[in-house]
């Protein structure tokens, strides 16, 4: 399979550099700490599934960041945060994902598109730039997240609840990025 060489909404697939637990060998345990079953068609989350407590502590924090939608910020702010964390990265499999996340919460496809193929300095409105900054601030270097990324958020309109969702979610992404870089890699399905 050949490797993506551009960011996209596009579909990729991953391919694992260790052999990933497979389908029909996983254990009662490995399949509960998939969380949901459907993940056990996925190479990643099978190679995660050789550490099943790991894998059930980090699919349950990746759910909550992102499904639990009771309060704080959007779901597409969320993605938005994941999107760009991933895009400043260089991790094309999860900045293709979570963009068409924020695409389709946002309905803001060419702005998620011009921030794919310009990159973390792409002009999204003054919302968007703030979540931006901040998860590149926090991505880049943590301590260069500060009370200014509060503030600038704050003046975007959001609550202290919404800018934790937004640091989570970058914060997250952030480590997420590294793991499946450091995995395997993305391809194009052919």
């Amino acid at each position: 399979m050949t490797a993506p060489v551009a960011f996209s909404r596009d579909h990729f697939d991953w391919l694992p550099w260790v052999d990933p637990v497979a389908e029909d060998a996983l254990t009662e345990r490995q399949m509960v700490a998939l969380v949901d079953a459907a993940r056990a068609k996925s190479a990643y989350f099978r190679l995660l599934a050789r550490d099943p407590d790991a894998l059930e502590h980090r699919t349950r924090t990746d759910k909550d960041i992102f499904y639990n939608t009771d309060a704080g910020a959007p779901r597409a702010d969320r993605e938005l945060a994941a999107a760009a964390v991933s895009r400043f990265n260089g991790c094309i499999y999860c900045a293709s994902v979570h963009a068409r996340f924020a695409a389709t919460y946002a309905k803001r496809e060419a702005d998620v598109d011009r921030l794919l193929a310009e990159g973390v300095g792409a002009d999204l409105g003054e919302r968007w730039n703030a979540i931006v900054a901040a998860a590149v601030a926090l991505t880049a270097l943590p301590m260069r997240f500060g009370p200014e990324h509060v503030a600038r958020l704050r003046a975007c309109g959001m609550d202290d609840l919404a800018i934790s969702d937004v640091i989570q979610g970058a914060a997250f992404f952030n480590w997420a990025n590294r793991l499946m870089l450091s995995l395997g890699e993305p391809a194009i399905q052919g």
